[in-house]
Parts: C-alpha cells; sequence; structure tokens
C-alpha cells in the first residue's frame, strides 16, 4: 500500500490519544491530577496531555498484575491457548498498522513510512513467533539413580516491570512483553514519557485479543517517579530496562534497595564499524555505514556511531561516504520521501548540536553536515553529519550522542583496529568489513561485544539475541534466550519407592 503526504496528513488530522493509564483494563487518571505534555517535535504541537503516574498508580498496577497472576487465569492457562490469543495480537497490530504507524512517528518523530514499514510488522513479527515458540518448548528430566525421578522445569516469575525508551516505542515494548507474557507473567509496562501513545493503544489491543484484565497494566509517567516506584516497589519480581547507562546503574541500585528483584539492563552504546582495505564493495560499505548512523536519526543504541577506516582506503571511502550521506537529510517525518525526520525533543536537539560544536573544538575535521534546520515551525532536525580525524580520547569516540552524529579515525594494522573497537566503555555491537574470510573469523572473535555484523551493519532477528557486555548491559532481548530473564527454574524431585 503506498500513502502520499496528504494521506498521513488527514490520518494525522483525524488521531486521537489515549492519556491516562490502562490499568486492569481501564483508563485510570493520575490521583494527583498530574499530567506531562505529549509533543510532536516535527512540529511542536501539543499532542495530548497525558497521566504523569506516580506511586500510587504503579501500586495500583503491580497489585492487578499481582491479581490477575495468581488467579491463573494467564499463568496457569495452557500454553497454546497463550499462543492462540498473542498470535490474535499479533493479527491486530497489523490490523492497526497505519495508526500505529501515526502514533510513533507523531509522538517521537521518526518517518512514519519507517514504523510502517519496519516498526511496527516487527513489532508483529517478535509477538507472533514467541507465540509460536510456546509449543515447542520442553522441560527437562535429570539423570538420576533408578530409585528417583527429577524434573527441571521453568516457570514464570510472576510480575514483570517493563521499562522501555522512547526511539523505537513499539517495537522495545514488543521485545519485552512477548517474551514476558508468552511466559505466563503479568506485566507492568512504563513507557517513555516521550512516546506513551503506542504502548497504550497496544494495551487496548491486547485486550481485544483476550488476554485477561490485569495481565498487560501501563503507566505513563516521568522516569523520576513512576519508573522509580517499579524500581523499588516490593512486589515486582523482575525489571527489563532498555535505555541509558546512567539510568540503568539506577534500576540496579534500586534492586539492592528493596527486594533484590531481577534486573536486567540493555544501555548505551558506541558501536564501532571497521573496514579494511581488503574490503571489496566500498560502495556498499559506505551505503551501510550512512545507514547504521543515520537511520533513525541515529536515535539506535547500537548505532554504528564510531568508523575506523584503514589508511590505505580512508580517503576514497570517506568520500563515498559523504556522498551517501546526503540520502538522509531531515524532512517532515509524515512525507514518504523524508529517509530521517525529526529528533525527539528540544533537549535531545540541543545536546547533539552541543556534541557537534564539541567536536570541532577537538579538532576534529567537519566532513559534511553539522548545521540544525527548521521545518513546519521545529527546530528539531539536525544534518546527517561527519567528522574524520577524530582521536580515541576525544569526547565524540567515548561518549554516546544518539543522534546522527558519525566519528571517523584512521588505523594501521589489524592489531589497532580491534584495539580501538575495544577501547570504550561499552560493548553493544560492531560490525567489520574485510573480504577475507581469516581475517573476519579472527576480528570477530576478538571484539567485545554481544553482536558482530560481518560485511552488513547491525545485523537483528527475532531468533538471535540481542544485548552487550560491559557497560551496555547483560541479559538478551529476542530469541529463545530471553525466556532465561522471565522465568526460573525449578527442581522437582521424585524419590520412588
Amino acid at each position: 500500500m503506498v500513502f502520499e503526504l496528504e494521506d498521513w496528513q488527514q490520518k494525522a488530522s483525524r488521531q486521537g490519544f489515549i492519556d491516562k493509564a490502562l490499568i486492569a483494563g481501564r483508563q485510570v487518571a493520575a490521583q494527583s491530577g498530574a499530567t506531562f505534555a505529549a509533543i510532536d517535535p516535527a512540529t511542536n504541537r501539543l499532542l495530548a496531555n497525558v497521566a504523569a503516574c506516580g506511586e500510587a498508580e504503579v501500586d495500583q498496577a503491580v497489585s492487578a498484575a499481582r491479581r490477575s497472576f495468581e488467579s491463573g487465569a494467564w499463568s496457569r492457562c495452557a500454553p497454546r491457548e497463550r499462543q492462540q490469543k498473542l498470535l490474535r495480537l499479533a493479527e491486530l497490530i497489523l490490523a492497526h498498522r497505519d495508526e500505529l504507524a501515526l502514533l510513533d512517528s507523531l509522538n517521537m518523530g521518526k518517518p512514519v513510512t519507517d514504523a510502517w514499514n519496519i516498526d511496527v510488522p516487527g513489532a508483529a513479527g517478535v509477538f507472533r513467533w514467541y507465540a509460536e515458540s510456546l509449543d515447542k518448548l520442553y522441560d527437562q528430566v535429570a539423570p538420576t539413580a533408578p530409585d528417583a525421578l527429577a524434573t527441571i522445569t521453568r516457570e514464570p516469575l510472576g510480575v514483570v516491570a517493563a521499562v522501555v525508551p522512547w526511539n523505537f516505542p513499539l517495537d522495545m515494548a514488543a521485545w519485552k512483553l512477548a517474551p514476558a507474557l508468552a511466559a505466563g507473567n503479568s506485566v507492568v509496562l512504563k513507557p517513555a514519557e516521550q512516546s506513551p501513545f503506542s504502548a497504550l493503544r497496544l494495551a487496548e489491543l491486547a485486550l481485544e485479543a483476550g488476554i485477561p484484565e490485569g495481565v498487560l497494566n501501563v503507566v505513563p509517567g516521568l522516569g523520576e517517579q513512576a519508573g522509580k516506584a517499579l524500581g523499588l516497589h516490593p512486589d515486582v519480581d523482575c525489571l527489563a530496562f532498555t535505555g541509558s547507562t546512567e539510568v540503568g546503574k539506577f534500576f540496579m541500585a534500586y534492586s539492592a534497595q528493596s527486594n533484590l528483584k531481577q534486573v536486567w539492563l540493555e544501555c548505551g552504546g558506541k558501536s564501532a564499524n571497521l573496514v579494511f582495505a581488503d574490503c571489496r564493495d566500498l560502495d556498499l560499505a559506505a551505503e551501510k555505514a550512512a545507514f547504521g548512523i543515520f537511520f533513525n536519526q541515529g536515535e539506535v543504541c547500537s548505532a554504528n556511531s564510531r568508523l575506523l577506516v584503514e589508511r590505505s582506503i580512508h580517503d576514497e571511502f570517506v568520500e563515498r561516504l559523504v556522498a551517501k550521506s546526503r540520502d538522509w537529510l531531515p524532512g517532515d517525518p509524515l512525507d514518504p520521501a523524508s529517509r530521517a525526520g525529526a529528533i525527539v525533543d528540544e533537549r535531545q536537539t540541543a545536546r547533539i548540536m552541543e556534541f557537534i560544536r564539541g567536536a570541532e573544538q577537538d579538532g576534529a575535521r567537519l566532513a559534511c553536515g553539522g548545521r540544525q534546520l527548521s521545518f513546519n515551525g521545529s527546530s528539531n532536525f539536525v544534518e546527517p553529519t561527519i567528522f574524520t580525524g577524530v582521536r580515541a580520547d576525544q569526547r565524540l569516540a567515548r561518549e554516546e550522542v544518539f543522534g546522527p552524529v558519525l566519528a571517523v579515525s584512521v588505523f594501521d594494522s589489524e592489531e589497532e583496529a580491534v584495539r580501538l573497537a575495544n577501547d570504550s566503555v561499552y560493548g553493544l555491537a560492531a560490525s567489520l568489513w574485510s573480504d577475507d574470510l581469516n581475517r573476519a573469523h579472527r576480528v570477530a572473535r576478538r571484539l567485545n561485544v554481544g553482536t558482530v555484523s560481518v560485511n552488513t551493519v547491525d545485523a537483528l532477528d527475532p531468533c538471535t539475541p540481542f544485548g552487550g557486555a560491559k557497560q551496555s548491559g547483560f541479559g538478551r532481548d529476542l530469541s529463545l534466550h530471553a525466556f532465561d530473564k522471565y522465568t526460573q527454574l525449578k527442581t522437582t524431585w521424585f524419590q520412588l519407592r
């Protein structure tokens, strides 16, 4: 289906927004009456004033989740029954594809065609993948003496809290919710305050799919209030978080201060992209390098934000890359011709521009971009920006920008390339380009990250785990390994007579 700008503008003019929490199947306002403004960053238009949940609403949501879990309506139903309802939810996500894509685009500024083509079908696919896994998982029988039987079974944890970011609102919710719900848990989801709408609509669709009331609750609110309340809540069994490393450390502390709930973190990144001179298709490598940093306005935790290029091809490769960057100029997110949209808000835009000014002051060379742009009354747009000559000790090479800004450095040997790539507090992902099979294997093994993409960037699929090392966090989203976060092992020993 092909939509034009006018089609999306008409849909946007008719779009409504849920402005309350969804708890135990009902919309709930904050008891305090507090709200926060949800703004379209591409126009600075107020979309809605949304309930700012605090301790009272979080406690209400956790209690609803606990009741639903203890009732067994979801936690103890047959796996195939959960399967059918999750498959129905996947169907409903696709049935509401236009609406969900528009909600994420209006809420955080991404191109609506990206949300329509990638995010919404991706979220539906994740729910479908975990639903389809449910009748294919088996528990274990331990080797024992003939007079005993020992079973090892996986059981749901109970109440799971999920705190997700604003860069992929629907997708990140699906990554947490699908395995947590498939395992039989009840969930309290806190979306980022910048992007609550698709999560709230998803919870309504879950009810329509037949998931019992109280199994999925959504509490919009500020991190310092709703997020902290979930982190400290004594009746939350597990908290799964995607976001900044700084906030991830807070959740670790909240666990220690409360009930030692399990905390699973997927945090920041400063992923390296290594291009060796024996790469035969430099044009493809340049195209993918541009995608790896400029897709989603660079607001991607695994963005390939450090480019390491072998000296002998450096100048040629940068020339190709600068040419490719012109394909990523930002524009109206509702215009299908826009490859990039708006930065999520004024605060993040200002932070990106501060990085750009700082890189220039540190002596890096601006190869292209660097300007803040305005469209439709908003200045939350930043050109795709490339700096060369970036030293490993400069801020641009070490800190996560979360915007369309690329740091390019040069290397002279494989050893130096690996050393530079691993010289980071983060360890989420890396890419490498080489047509030497031996080198590809050697380097991939030495990169201390969760995912290495060889001759591509940011490879991702529901059947492979996603997560990192070092201060990028631990635990894994996606794949069957995600069940490890949302279940606990139980040994049952039968002594036979």
